[in-house]
């Protein structure tokens, strides 16, 4: 491996040397944490250091991990932050108060551990995993909030013992990796629940409810449904405009609140955060103020910087982006839709190409106008074979050469009173936001 000596030169090796689950999918996914845990030897294990709280699920994981970290930042506390993939930018992935990663560090780092790099031959997942927590110890972190990439046992994060783990609900994703029912998805999601360390499961489901009631009881771990500590409900029946009523079974967790992260999904992440903050007060001793959370729930995105969450990215006419790219998500954004206001919808959609995505297309409404794309990444859906496929479910519309192409012909046919949706793959919205 050359010396590298720009952050062009290290960004050039991370995604042309190391294989990368979002650009090539399953052949990156490495099926046990051998190479996580020879890497972070080779560091100093700098995971072992920090106070960590872990987040998995199919759906809000990424929405809930910003969430926390934004709770914790009102209270004065330097927060190490841990997300994939990322939309625009390499660093956003790894970020301390809401800052990105310096590229110094990355350069430094790559160069630094070469040796180790090219004996072990990590993963691009593997590799950012390692550099995450060794970036928190060199930033000195109060708290590390580590999200999971894929599944939760076998995921490379699942290295860490921390003070609480938090999943956030079990939908279908990922099926040829982690199962083809919710139980096994579960199973693998619950291996993070850790030894004698609480656990808060998001979402109550009939179908995985028994599995964490085990895996907890195995591990001696206290688990706490959400539901169970706290309910929200949406005082004004605006997802434009919420504005939140919060009740616990704590005092000091009842309050209203204004979030700046909006979308009807949004309304279980808050309840799964907002539970979370109980059980670190009650049972993790982490002194917390309403004032302080109620602060962290309004300001997420100023203090993290998190993308692609129903992000409205015009107005007058309104175009939204928002990355649901399974059943779930997408049931999520139907509802969102029913909040709206326009009188046409047209959807600049696309989606990866190892993913059934049989059944989401039947779930869009058929009245809309679809305009389909391919992400410029190895591992998107052809734009033309995704038109195939939604007109067997339905849906009218036609193929586009690129994201951007389809949204400026989504423009030219958009009305004042009109909105565009910009969805699917995360890939798909990071071109335009």
């Amino acid at each position: 491996m050359k010396v590298l000596r720009s952050y062009k030169d290290a960004l050039d090796f991370l995604y042309a040397q190391l294989p990368m689950f979002h650009r090539i999918g399953a052949a990156a996914y490495k099926k046990d944490l051998n190479n996580t845990i020879a890497l972070l030897e080779a560091l100093g294990n700098p995971h072992l250091e920090l106070k960590s709280i872990h987040i998995a699920g199919t759906n809000g994981k990424g929405s809930v991990s910003h969430m926390i970290a934004s709770v914790l930042q009102e209270h004065g506390h330097k927060v190490g932050l841990y997300t994939s993939p990322h939309y625009r930018v390499f660093e956003e992935r790894i970020k301390v108060n809401g800052m990105y990663m310096n590229h110094d560090f990355l350069i430094h780092f790559l160069n630094d551990f070469s040796s180790a790099i090219r004996e072990i031959q990590p993963s691009f997942f593997e590799l950012t995993v390692a550099m995450a927590f060794l970036y928190f110890k060199h930033e000195n972190v109060d708290y590390a909030v580590i999200e999971t990439g894929l599944g939760g046992r076998l995921d490379s994060t699942n290295v860490i013992d921390p003070l609480l783990s938090i999943i956030t609900n079990i939908s279908y994703d990922h099926k040829d990796l982690l199962g083809d029912s919710l139980e096994l998805i579960a199973e693998e999601k619950a291996g993070i629940i850790k030894q004698d360390k609480p656990v808060v499961i998001g979402r109550k489901q009939t179908e995985t409810e028994a599995i964490f009631l085990k895996y907890a009881k195995q591990k001696n771990s206290m688990l706490y449904f959400a539901e169970h500590l706290t309910s929200i409900e949406n005082k004004t029946d605006n997802f434009e405009d919420p504005y939140f009523n919060l009740h616990s079974l704590d005092a000091k967790l009842n309050f209203n609140f204004k979030p700046d992260l909006k979308g009807v999904y949004q309304l279980e992440n808050y309840n799964t955060v907002t539970a979370a903050c109980y059980v670190l007060m009650n049972k993790c001793k982490i002194k917390l103020e309403s004032s302080k959370i109620k602060s962290g729930l309004e300001n997420v995105i100023f203090n993290t910087n998190i993308l692609g969450r129903w992000q409205k990215i015009n107005v007058n006419p309104d175009i939204y982006a928002e990355s649901a790219h399974n059943e779930d998500g997408i049931r999520m954004l139907l509802r969102q839709l029913d909040y709206l206001k326009y009188d046409r919808l047209h959807i600049v959609i696309g989606f990866v190409k190892d993913k059934s995505i049989e059944p989401v297309l039947a779930l869009l409404p058929k009245w809309a106008k679809y305009y389909f794309v391919a992400a410029n990444i190895p591992r998107a859906l052809d734009a033309e074979e995704l038109e195939q496929k939604a007109k067997l479910a339905g849906l009218k519309g036609k193929s586009y050469v690129s994201v951007k192409k389809a949204l400026n012909s989504a423009k030219m046919s958009q009305r004042p009173s009109d909105i565009i949706l910009v969805t699917g793959s995360i890939f798909v919205v990071a071109e335009i936001i």
